[in-house]
């Protein structure tokens, strides 16, 4: 994991209280923590369980494309959420949740960075909580984030009546939807944003890495680097997608760790060295 010299203050670690002042660190999911789409990941399974047809799947995997070089812009996501929530409409909420738990290991394991896991990994070792934001649906987040041992989730609300999806969203958990879920959560568990911190790799992510003290961008397109120097946001490069379950057990970790908690260190030292410049 490289790191740009930005600073968003001590790593996870180095933060210190602030009179009992909680700190969380708030990841977003697709192409943060996994590398992929999470709802294209799970097209197939939901192909094979009747839920799409084969139009439904190339659909997906286009979005998996858009997602992958990184050129779904903001109209572009904004449709696709305009289709999912048709396609989802009349969808048993029970036989999705049943589809993603059983297939999770098989579609999400080996996308998830390793670079992402270290670093959950680190900041439960300060203490501190971790939420994953995601602009997904719950259905699909909260397996994921249990998963991981994520402590709390923020993510999109889809309308459910008898047990089926209505195809209205309750809650878009995109954009600045994120940074006031952020807000929200903060207020309501005691975490000091000033404190907290940001990961994502999206530009309409912005407002969710400008809600706390320490933003970081990850694997950032040329927009968004240019955005997080701007705002003195850091930049982590994430490259290592590994199978999760291994990773679960007791087997060594301190490398990568070092390498993470190191690249993140080194750049809050070299912001704290410029200031004093400054």
């Amino acid at each position: 994991m490289s790191v740009s010299p930005q600073d968003p203050s001590p790593p996870p670690g180095a933060v210190p209280s602030r009179a009992g002042r909680r700190v969380a660190a708030f990841f977003d999911l697709d192409k943060t923590i996994i590398a992929t789409s999470s709802a294209a990941a799970f097209s197939k399974p939901f192909f094979a369980g009747g839920l799409i047809t084969r139009g439904d799947v190339l659909r997906s995997a286009y979005a998996h494309f858009l997602f992958h070089v990184g050129s779904a812009d903001a109209a572009q996501t904004e449709r696709m959420r305009q289709h999912l929530s048709e396609l989802s409409t009349g969808w048993d909420s029970a036989q999705v949740r049943r589809i993603v738990t059983e297939t999770l290991h098989e579609h999400i394991d080996p996308v998830v960075y390793a670079e992402a896991v270290e670093l959950i990994a680190q900041h439960h070792a300060q203490g501190h909580d971790v939420v994953v934001v995601s602009a997904s649906g719950t259905e699909l987040v909260e397996p994921i984030a249990a998963m991981l041992g994520a402590d709390h989730v923020v993510a999109t609300r889809m309308e459910v009546v008898d047990g089926r999806f209505t195809g209205q969203i309750d809650f878009y958990a995109y954009g600045e939807n994120k940074a006031s879920a952020m807000r929200e959560i903060a207020a309501a568990r005691g975490y000091d944003l000033d404190l907290c911190y940001a990961y994502s790799d999206s530009m309409t992510d912005a407002p969710m890495l400008a809600a706390v003290g320490h933003g970081f961008a990850v694997n950032p397109d040329r927009a968004l680097r240019r955005l997080a120097v701007e705002n003195g946001w850091g930049v982590l490069a994430f490259s290592r997608p590994v199978a999760l379950r291994p990773r679960l057990r007791p087997v060594p970790t301190v490398a990568v760790s070092v390498l993470v908690v190191g690249a993140v260190a080194g750049w809050l030292v070299w912001r704290a060295a410029r200031r004093r410049r400054e």
